[in-house]
């Protein structure tokens, strides 16, 4: 039971005039700021509302700087391929001149001579660098040169010339997220545009009586295939083909090992997992190589050469003034490599379609969360003006009141 005495009236106007005040300057807040949720407690539901829509719309624009930044990463890429498709088919006019039998061996070798000069501009896109720094063909190691050249002399060349290309990039590991959980392959690795042919790689290892010893993995282009202890080759293989990588497993009827054929021309990539060695057993790689480069064993049979590998060949034939292999496997080769080249092209087309028809659906969705997030959260400047001006109003006759009701006297200023 609250006590009546002289000061209760005074502390009671106190108190009601402060909640007054309080609400006025959170009013006066909203309006400053813009936001009818500067205190929780304002509007809890629509705060957790507004919760949730910031969250959603902050992913929303991350989604779309990744498409932007894929759009112009796949621009970069087809201009580099393209430039890569006009180089092929200058060489290929070059290989079909070189196998008319009109032309003596010495015109053959000048056309070598720009055959080869045409292989260093290839090389020299394969090895491009974007606008980030970024190698472009080099997969998730974008800082590394993922072609290297290994000179040598050439029969009829007559000074030191190109005789390999190395692949020392990785595969295209690179991914941008464009919607929740869904993601876009950002490369295309040089082992896959810069390839001609299907490989094939048969091990020398009869793996008849094989069987693994522990439980482990490997990985074949990425993907990785689980190891149990007590499988046998036939389990390895089924594995392989069910595991979605682009290869094709099988056992050699003749050395009664591994047989693994790329269903597409592309560098097949083998690696072991740590500490386990299954391929190595299986007579596929090395022990302890780098996965990024070509490892095979040794003692398997390797096919399936790259764009490189095909100009090479025919630059060394046309040299020798062979036309016979120019005018076979010589064009067939390039053509091999320019069907690759263009199928590639393709792709990389699909993905930037891909990309924009994403960055569309975002700028169709980012203004539409931005509106139910301005729904909850934003002022009503109209109300706010209104219920203002009330509560100025109603502020103002509670002081008149409250100075007739408790007027000054002589007495509150003396101690």
């Amino acid at each position: 039971m609250r006590r009546v005495s002289t000061d209760m009236p005074n502390t009671d106007m106190q108190y009601y005039l402060r909640r007054q005040e309080d609400g006025l300057h959170n009013l006066n807040t909203q309006i400053a700021t813009g936001n009818k949720l500067n205190q929780l407690r304002n509007d809890p539901l629509a705060a957790s509302h507004a919760v949730r829509y910031e969250s959603y719309l902050a992913r929303l624009e991350r989604f779309e700087n990744n498409t932007l930044y894929a759009k112009d990463h796949y621009n970069q890429i087809d201009i580099y391929l393209q430039r890569a498709v006009d180089v092929m088919q200058r060489i290929r006019e070059l290989a079909v001149t070189g196998a008319n039998g009109v032309y003596t061996k010495d015109d053959t070798r000048a056309m070598g001579v720009e055959v080869n000069e045409l292989l260093k501009e290839l090389v020299s896109i394969s090895n491009a660098v974007g606008p980030d720094g970024k190698q472009l063909f080099a997969g998730d190691k974008a800082f590394t040169e993922p072609f290297r050249i290994v000179e040598g002399t050439v029969e009829g060349g007559g000074e030191t010339l190109v005789v390999n290309v190395e692949y020392r990039g990785s595969g295209p590991g690179r991914k941008a997220e464009i919607s929740d959980g869904t993601y876009t392959e950002l490369d295309i690795g040089g082992g896959e545009a810069f390839w001609a042919e299907k490989m094939q790689i048969f091990s020398s290892v009869d793996a008849s009586a094989w069987r693994a010893l522990q439980d482990g993995a490997f990985y074949v282009d990425g993907y990785e295939i689980p190891v149990r202890a007590g499988d046998t080759l036939p389990a390895i293989v089924a594995k392989i083909n069910e595991s979605g990588a682009p290869v094709k497993a099988s056992v050699d009827p003749e050395t009664r090992g591994l047989m693994l054929t790329g269903t597409n021309p592309h560098l097949i990539r083998m690696e072991d997992r740590q500490g386990s060695s299954t391929l190595e057993e299986l007579g596929i790689i090395q022990f302890n190589s780098d996965p990024s480069a070509p490892n095979w064993s040794p003692a398997a049979r390797v096919a399936g050469g790259s764009v490189f590998d095909m100009v090479i060949r025919l630059r060394n034939a046309l040299y020798r003034g062979d036309q016979t292999f120019i005018g076979g496997l010589g064009i067939g080769g390039i053509d091999n490599a320019l069907q690759n080249m263009e199928s590639r092209l393709t792709e990389v087309g699909s993905r930037y379609e891909r990309a924009v028809a994403t960055w569309s659906r975002l700028n169709q969705e980012i203004p539409n969360v931005t509106s139910m997030l301005a729904r909850e959260s934003s002022v009503n400047m109209i109300d706010a003006a209104t219920d203002l001006s009330m509560m100025d109003f109603a502020h103002r006759a509670a002081l008149q009141t409250a100075a007739k009701i408790l007027p000054t006297t002589l007495l509150d200023f003396l101690n």
